[in-house]
């Protein structure tokens, strides 16, 4: 579909009730597939969207929705981590978007739409300690792995659920859609580790039923009716570099912070990431590889 297209199609999006059709979507997600029909229906799923079938895990038989699917777990060991604690590393499969320093509290969305750090994480508060620091957009489209990791080793001391719309962030809807990603639903999470607070955004998006919290069993976003949650923990959630900390059901984009000292690694918006890869280092460090 070509741009305009989509901006047509975006317009019809915004007065349609996106949560309540998202909700749908993953319970359509959530209903069982006959057994005998798995392997037919799933890898079908794979064709249309792209996902290589040679990085599941298990028989396609015994995946028993679509969501257990689309959410599964990568082969032991099928990505690598390096053991350098002083860097950042992808929490997930994906592409690169923008990237570079928060300046003035604000980050770039796409040529000529930026957005405010207060307005992504919903606080005042937490967007002051990543001042002068920087960020990178990773987004996941269906055919790539949908659990997020944590990109180092720390605790996770503070979450916040922000509600909002639900609307597409494909590449379109980023070059359209004024402050799409502080617009949307998100899922926060803030691990402090060797290199600093870091912020993980996990940004909902249509058709994503849910994002959930392995950090926090059975929290998950997009219930009807739920109230905004900001939580603390006490003791703080330990976390090793590379556990999973969260799950899309369905696609969408996250978007990591971090604060001064850090500068991002990302070769250039566009670019595959793949989880584990090295995708923000110390300044000096960078500079003695160039």
């Amino acid at each position: 579909m070509t741009d305009a297209g989509w901006r047509a199609a975006l317009a019809v999006l915004r007065r349609l009730p996106q949560a309540a059709l998202s909700r749908a979507f993953g319970r359509l997600a959530d209903l069982p597939i006959p057994r005998p029909t798995r392997p037919t229906v799933l890898r079908a799923f794979a064709r249309a969207t792209g996902i290589d079938l040679s990085e599941v895990p298990r028989p396609l038989a015994e995946y028993p929705t679509l969501d257990a699917f689309f959410t599964r777990a990568l082969p032991q060991g099928a990505r690598p981590w390096p053991r350098d604690d002083r860097v950042l590393c992808s929490p997930v499969d994906g592409i690169a978007g923008e990237s570079g320093r928060i300046e003035h509290g604000r980050l770039l969305q796409a040529k000529g739409i930026a957005y405010t750090t207060a307005e992504l994480l919903d606080d005042d508060a937490q967007a002051a300690r990543f001042a002068g620091g920087a960020f990178i957009t990773l987004y996941l489209s269906p055919r790539h792995y949908h659990r997020i990791h944590s990109p180092c080793r720390g605790a996770i001391a503070e979450a916040r659920h922000a509600p909002g719309a639900l609307l597409p962030v494909n590449p379109p809807a980023v070059r359209s859609i004024p402050r799409l990603f502080a617009r949307n639903e998100r899922l926060i999470c803030y691990v402090d580790g060797p290199a600093g607070r870091v912020a993980v955004v996990a940004v909902g998006a249509f058709n994503v039923g849910r994002i959930s919290a392995a950090f926090d069993p059975g929290w998950t976003t997009n219930r009807r009716g739920a109230p905004p949650e900001p939580r603390r923990y006490e003791p703080s959630v330990p976390v090793a570099r590379g556990g999973e900390i969260m799950t899309f059901h369905l696609g969408s984009t996250v978007v990591l912070l971090f604060g001064p000292g850090l500068e991002p690694a990302v070769s250039r918006a566009g670019a595959e990431v793949r989880l584990g890869e090295v995708i923000a280092r110390p300044a000096a460090q960078r500079e003695a590889l160039q």
